[in-house]
């Protein structure tokens, strides 16, 4: 006979350094292998021997290791949530929810019995532990929603009763220190959590709908946003395009893609790359997503009048070396920009395009004068996140007809399909990958800039020593990276790649 070893209470584990590694089912009698962190008291084995009733395999960690492996033990733990909603109250006073939230509550060690509260915090917790970008918390007339945006792609995780939906909303706007008696008009917050050792920023969204306030929770891991520019996959050409550009001590420096593609986690590499304490860095961002030691960052505020021209004009009397736009959607942004590069600064920032040379268009339908482009922008990096497949579980196929339009007519193969196992979550694919443009702007490209040549005569120059988007995502399909499908999702709206295949 087999029984699955307790967990031992959070709050004692993470206090006295004393884990569970593996709670599986054992025999009786069986030792139960533990964690000790480093500096830890022994005497706290003895309480865990007591409570697990089993002899002790003591392993010694590292206290990062230790607090990584809490995290994943107590997040994987769950917390009940399907149970509690069922023992809500549905004429339950919302006052005992409305209390002081700490400036960093954690997620795992939260004591609180409030059916509402527990499910909320698991709600989350699965989300960080799923790897989700954003929860989205949807009211209907005849239930409640929550989904998860996973690897780009939308996933529900579980359908509640509808009259949860106002404990629920009121709970999450308490948490972001929102108004919760105006229901009428959007409003945005932000929640600061710990999940063990893991700081969490979530960004908080409401929106007046139908069937009641729609929630969407941006979750920010700090560190997920702490990637170096060797970290985002990128082609040798393309990294050694950005770190190039990087070098120049002035000039424009330009990451489009659509929402959701990585503009941010790449301007964000390319900061902490120049962040070497000899520069003033200074930023202006819609939000500030991540903190970054030794950079000045500031956050847009629309309703005091602070915009991006607003903060980047005012960023550029505290002498900067270097300065990142969150992004360039207006014209006044745009010639401060090239003003600011004029003048000798290095400015990054994002533009929203299809591809890279769309930017110069862009840029030009703004306002900005040809042969002010010509002489500031650097380099045009375009973007796209493809989901991997997972590397357990994916399976060859045969190559059929329709992909010769992705792969070319005499393309043989090898080509991959999605299976799905558990350590996918059975959805075929396990992380993403990028895949890029990069345009340089040479002598060639600044003539026909200049001169106000059309797309298609930049794009000619432009690709003429360089891969686009589509040949990038190729060669992931042609390692086994992704599919042809996930390929078709995300890069066949780029003009002059797939087409309506």
């Amino acid at each position: 006979m087999t029984a699955t070893l307790p967990l031992l209470p959070y709050g004692f584990a993470k206090q006295h350094g004393v884990l569970v590694l593996d709670a599986s089912a054992q025999a009786p009698g069986e030792p139960a292998r533990v964690g000790l962190r480093e500096g830890a008291a022994p005497a706290a084995l003895l309480e865990a021997r007591r409570v697990l009733a089993r002899p002790l395999v003591v392993e010694p960690m590292a206290s990062g290791a230790f607090d990584r492996r809490l995290s994943e033990v107590y997040a994987d733990a769950g917390l009940g949530a399907s149970g509690q909603v069922d023992a809500m109250d549905p004429h339950g006073n919302l006052d005992a929810l409305v209390e002081d939230i700490p400036a960093a509550a954690d997620l795992l060690e939260s004591q609180d019995d409030a059916p509402v509260i527990r499910l909320i915090n698991g709600v989350i917790a699965e989300g960080v532990r799923l790897g989700a970008s954003d929860i989205h918390i949807e009211p209907f007339e005849a239930a409640l929603r929550v989904r998860f945006r996973v690897d780009g792609v939308m996933r529900e995780a579980v359908a509640l009763p509808a009259r949860i939906a106002p404990l629920l909303v009121s709970r999450v706007k308490v948490m972001a220190r929102l108004d919760i008696a105006e229901k009428r008009v959007p409003q945005d917050g932000r929640i600061s959590l710990s999940m063990g050792a893991r700081a969490l920023d979530v960004r908080v969204s409401t929106l007046p709908a139908r069937g009641g306030e729609r929630v969407v929770l941006r979750i920010l891991d700090k560190e997920a946003g702490a990637l170096a520019m060797e970290q985002l996959g990128m082609p040798p050409q393309v990294l050694d395009a950005l770190r190039g550009a990087l070098r120049q001590p002035n000039g424009i420096v330009l990451v489009t893609g659509p929402t959701g593609s990585g503009k941010t986690t790449t301007l964000y590499a390319g900061l902490a790359s120049l962040n070497d304490g000899r520069g003033n860095i200074l930023t202006v961002e819609d939000p500030v997503e991540y903190a970054i030691d030794g950079i000045g960052q500031t956050q847009v505020n629309a309703k005091v009048g602070m915009t991006f021209a607003a903060g980047l004009r005012a960023i550029l009397r505290q002498d900067p070396d270097v300065v990142m736009v969150g992004e360039i959607r207006d014209t006044e942004t745009a010639q401060i920009a090239v003003q600011a590069s004029l003048t000798g600064h290095l400015v990054l920032s994002t533009v929203h395009t299809n591809d890279a040379v769309g930017a110069i268009t862009r840029l030009r339908d703004m306002g900005v004068e040809p042969f002010l482009l010509a002489s500031t922008v650097r380099l045009i990096l375009a973007q796209r996140l493809l989901r991997r497949l997972c590397t357990q579980c994916r399976a060859p196929r045969e190559v059929e007809p329709g992909d010769a339009a992705v792969m070319g007519a005499n393309y043989a193969g090898p080509l991959f399909r999605a299976v799905g196992c558990p350590a996918c979550n059975h959805t075929g694919y396990a992380g993403r990958l990028g895949v890029y443009e990069a345009v340089r702007i040479d002598d060639t490209l600044r003539r026909l800039i200049g001169t106000n040549a059309d797309e298609d005569a930049l794009a000619t120059a432009a690709f003429a020593r360089s891969e686009r988007l589509e040949s990038s995502a190729r060669a992931c399909i042609a390692r086994g990276d992704t599919t042809v499908e996930e390929a078709l999702r995300v890069t066949r709206q780029v003009e002059g790649g797939y087409g309506d295949v």
